[in-house]
């Protein structure tokens, strides 16, 4: 899994019990996912379809350092399949687990669409294949 994101836990991050608020790490992830599929699809139209289970595993206090790791599961049709780990960038500790994120590409009428990609792609590549 690669780490593409790192975020600092501010006060405005935290809950009542002084702890990371769940809501700010899944809107964290939702916005990476999101990221993430636009960068693969090559489409800045694409939309979240589906949350699986998210596993809170521990918690981030106020100062530390959390990263978002995002792995392609499947590529679809028009969706592509994602996991997701958010853990401490200092102690490494798993804070959240996500094992599937439904991503749709979607065409400018906001319908799904085929997107035509197989696997990942890494922005350096495509920049070599047009030299």
């Amino acid at each position: 899994m690669r780490f593409h994101t790192r975020k600092w836990v501010k006060p405005e991050d935290l809950n009542a019990n002084q702890t990371l608020f769940g809501g700010r790490v899944l809107a964290w992830i939702d916005e990476e996912a999101a990221l993430y599929s636009i960068i693969q699809l090559e489409n800045k139209r694409v939309v979240t379809k589906y949350i699986s289970e998210i596993n809170f595993m521990s918690t981030a206090e106020q100062g530390d350092i959390v990263e978002i790791g995002i792995e392609v599961v499947k590529f679809g049709q028009s969706s592509l399949t994602l996991n997701c780990e958010v853990r401490n960038k200092m102690t490494r500790e798993t804070i959240v687990t996500v094992d599937n994120i439904i991503m749709v590409n979607l065409d400018e009428n906001g319908k799904p669409v085929p997107h035509g990609k197989t696997k990942i792609e890494f922005v350096k590549d495509r920049l070599e294949e047009e030299d």
